[in-house]
């Protein structure tokens, strides 16, 4: 069924709402996770001169911003709630900017890298080419998008409090794919479980 636009505004309003209540034990909770496996995966992929240009997408608190900084790169922050936002800016001190997930506004061809870990997956599926075609755009030619979701069955809709779509390694390719990606590597998280232990699709593309 198509999502009307009162219905992606509430799917943004909902969602950004739980964030901007949460913020605080959000950080905290995710303040100490392992996320270099995800880090390196992008970084090894570009092929440019360094320092890189990469764009944080769904930056959160700010915690790989840090990251990305301490290994010179210029790294640059968008998220949708508010409170990240703030958050992100002062404890990086990276340039952050607020933006909804569906109403970009990104520079054409700006970044070397985007890191999207834990991000993508609020796009609702009719919404998501569109998206992806948006980062596209915003890539270097030849530049390096990272991607992590949640995995699934292709099914989408409200968890709690948060909106959120689950694809397989299937239907992540063909849209991926589609807004004109190859992809580079897959693999499951966390790394050395049994694969019914492993909730996590990492993946990493290349601007075509």
């Amino acid at each position: 069924m198509k999502l009307a636009p009162q219905d992606l505004d509430q799917i943004t309003r909902g969602t950004l709402a739980h964030y901007e209540q949460s913020a605080e034990s959000f950080r905290e909770g995710t303040r100490d996770h392992d996320v270099s496996q995800n880090i390196e995966a992008l970084l090894r992929h570009i092929q440019a001169p360094t320092p890189w240009q990469i764009l944080d997408f769904g930056c959160g608190p700010g915690r790989d911003l840090q990251t990305f900084t301490r290994l010179g790169h210029v790294a640059v922050g968008l998220d949708g709630s508010q409170r990240f936002v703030e958050m992100a800016r002062a404890d990086s001190g990276c340039e952050v900017w607020h933006q909804d997930f569906l109403a970009l506004q990104l520079p054409a061809q700006r970044f070397d890298g985007i890191f999207a870990n834990a991000s993508l997956f609020h796009v609702p599926s009719q919404e998501l080419p569109r998206v992806l075609r948006q980062l596209h755009d915003c890539l270097k030619p030849a530049g390096v998008l990272f991607s992590s979701n949640p995995r699934g069955d292709n099914r989408e809709g409200w968890s709690g409090p948060r909106y959120g779509a689950w694809h397989d390694l299937e239907a992540w390719r063909e849209a991926m794919t589609g807004a004109g990606f190859s992809e580079l590597e897959h693999y499951y998280r966390p790394a050395g479980l049994p694969r019914d232990q492993q909730p996590w699709l990492a993946s990493v593309w290349r601007r075509g």
